[in-house]
């Protein structure tokens, strides 16, 4: 059969090791490249790499030369044959000049299709890791639109409440004030299928659905009010980017002014509540208040393990954001049985993350791209905080109506 090699090159202002780093660390390739990966970079190890798109691939390594060079095999989701990839690593000027080599890519009409999302797939990706390497930003979320969403859960007991004839989708908790989402006339409890003639069975499958997009797009949703089926056209938002500090000391400044926000926000919510009222639940599956800030505890918990193990560069992957274990909230509250030592032990946990950022080592911050998506993370709009206000508000109210 014949073959043909596709090559790629791209001068980035980082350290040879920096860049041999972002290909061989699974931590580091999630950064620029994909949403999965799983490798161990010498002669034999194994490489795995996974995309929200449903693209995979998979090979072994054959070479691995420290801040040198690495060769692998690839077998990508859908292609006749394993092909090879080389990739090696020059100092250059300062930086390091990364060379692609894609070989054994075959030439007939089975392989032309696959060639093009080859080419197209190193090239987004050698922009990406440019910039990751030496600004920290990555472009797919900087780049990426929004919908001005507030996520559900939604399964099968769901649907059956609301009447909504399909058990999987995106159920909306609510909008976002001035986001494209509301501006088409959304709102709480309409269940998504379908974005941009792509089905959304899950968080994924948004995700997979607005990849190539961007602000300012108009895309046709489909969904579910109650029984009725509706479509409509919704402009994709500009996703804000908050000015991330270049220092550790920087981002822990701003993050204490964050939570300080936030805590005088809940303070002001919980003035006068009873311990009655914060024990109320509003139906049998639906938070009180007290099961409200046991989950945001446990997020809190949640945020400093994430922390860690991208500072030791190895990050877990869940599949999805699985569902909330309620025998963990009744367990956090009767730790903390009181209104008010659920509030001081929230507290408590937003300084020991503050802490925890002040505290980051150097050579972490160093790595920009972990850097600025830890600090992305800590600082964007503060949804989930808000949805959950939303939600005690309604159970205060029905606390109160009874």
């Amino acid at each position: 059969m014949n073959t043909q090699t596709l090559s790629f090159s791209h001068m980035v202002k980082a350290p040879p090791a920096a860049v041999y780093r972002a290909f061989t660390n699974a931590t580091a390739l999630r950064e620029w490249l994909c949403q999965i990966a799983t490798v161990v970079p010498r002669a034999g190890g194994r490489l795995y790499l996974w995309w929200n798109t449903g693209y995979y691939t998979s090979g072994e390594f054959i070479t691995a030369e420290p801040q040198e060079k690495i060769v692998f095999t690839w077998h990508g989701r859908g292609e006749p044959g394993p092909t090879k990839v080389q990739v090696s690593f020059t100092p250059e000027d300062g930086g390091t000049q990364v060379a692609i080599q894609h070989m054994d890519i075959g030439t007939s009409e089975e392989w032309s299709k696959i060639g093009l999302e080859i080419e197209k797939g190193w090239k987004k990706g050698l922009e990406n890791l440019v910039s990751v390497l030496e600004t920290g930003e990555d472009l797919r979320f900087v780049l990426r639109p929004m919908l001005g969403i507030f996520f559900g859960e939604y399964n099968a007991d769901k649907a059956k409440e609301l009447g909504v004839p399909v058990s999987e989708g995106i159920r909306l908790e609510g909008v976002v004030e001035g986001m494209g989402a509301q501006a088409a006339g959304m709102q709480k409890d309409d269940v998504v299928v379908s974005m941009a003639g792509v089905p959304t069975p899950d968080y994924f499958g948004l995700e997979n659905a607005l990849q190539h997009h961007r602000a300012g797009d108009q895309i046709e949703v489909v969904f579910y009010r109650g029984r009725e089926k509706k479509t409509l056209t919704m402009e994709l938002s500009r996703r804000p980017i908050p000015e991330i500090p270049s220092s550790a000391k920087g981002l822990a400044d701003a993050l204490r002014k964050r939570y300080a926000e936030l805590e005088a926000e809940l303070d002001k919510f919980f003035a006068g509540v009873t311990e009655e009222e914060a024990s109320f639940k509003p139906a049998p599956d639906e938070w009180s208040l007290k099961e409200n800030l046991a989950h945001l505890i446990q997020g809190e918990r949640g945020t400093q393990s994430y922390i860690t193990e991208l500072v030791t560069g190895h990050e877990r992957y869940a599949d999805d954001f699985g569902d909330n274990v309620h025998a963990y909230v009744e367990a956090t509250v009767a730790t903390y049985p009181t209104l008010k030592s659920l509030i001081q032990e929230l507290k408590r946990s937003d300084t020991e993350t503050v802490e925890f950022i002040a505290r980051l080592p150097a050579e972490f911050v160093a790595r920009k791209g972990s850097y600025w998506r830890t600090a992305f993370n800590l600082l964007d709009s503060p949804f989930h905080f808000h949805e959950h206000i939303a939600q005690m508000t309604a159970a205060l109210d029905a606390a109160r109506k009874k």
